[in-house]
């Protein structure tokens, strides 16, 4: 087997193997490279766990304000909140995170309706939210005001 020669060096005379160059990564350059995605992993997901929440929250906002014009229409129509039927629930968008329901059977004037959430979605912040025949919204959580789940 040959090894081929090339001529290299001050001296033009002397014979030196030639060095093939592969191309690729080095473990080095591979590690870094593992690092920067688990660095940027470890930022993006609980971001993106924290606006899946909130926006399930918001679903289950709208829903509450929905069953809560049903309500309103629902006087309108037999000047008494009492005998309305269980608020229907909203959707696959809602139904697998919130349990919509009374607080307590409706009397004449005045009802409750909260969105409780199931297990998976856990929301220390809000909670329970709630909205009654005043318009008045509640919730459960740790969040200084109602405001802020709503």
């Amino acid at each position: 087997m040959m090894i081929p020669m090339i001529k290299g060096g001050r001296d033009s005379d002397s014979l030196l193997p030639a060095r093939s160059r592969v191309a690729g990564f080095t473990l080095i350059e591979l590690m870094v490279v593992v690092a920067i995605v688990a660095i940027l992993s470890a930022i993006a997901l609980p971001s993106y766990q924290a606006h899946v929440i909130k926006t399930r929250r918001a679903t289950a906002a709208a829903c509450l304000q929905e069953r809560a014009q049903f309500m309103e229409r629902f006087y309108t129509t037999n000047m008494t909140y009492a005998n309305a039927p269980a608020p229907a629930q909203c959707g696959q968008g809602v139904d697998d995170f919130y349990v919509i329901a009374f607080s307590a059977a409706p009397a004449a004037k005045t009802y409750a309706i909260t969105a409780t959430p199931t297990a998976k979605q856990k929301d220390g912040k809000c909670g329970t939210l709630s909205i009654d025949a005043k318009g008045a919204r509640g919730k459960t959580g740790t969040a200084a005001t109602a405001g802020e789940c709503w």
